[in-house]
């Protein structure tokens, strides 16, 4: 299994959209600070994942979530109550 995940950083309160086959060993790094790119923002909540049984689908969703706004808007439309203001 493959996950499509969207963390929200507590510091800035922006988004860090990534995928993995563990999500919450994942996630655990991001907070760990063991992530370079998302080590200065860190600590993170986890406010949205998807799951793939391919891992080809997982990365597809995630470059589709990442390179075009209109489809990360459609997602925080439908999100909108997950993420702190």
């Amino acid at each position: 299994m493959f996950f499509v995940y969207i963390l929200q950083s507590k510091k800035d309160k922006q988004l860090y959209i990534g995928y993995s086959s563990n999500l919450f060993r994942r996630y655990k790094e991001h907070n760990l600070g063991l992530v370079e790119s998302t080590k200065p923002r860190k600590p993170f909540n986890l406010v949205y994942y998807e799951s793939y049984a391919s891992k080809q689908d997982a990365v597809k969703r995630e470059q589709n979530l990442k390179l075009r706004a209109k489809a990360l808007q459609q997602l925080k439309k439908r999100i909108k109550n997950c993420f702190e203001e």
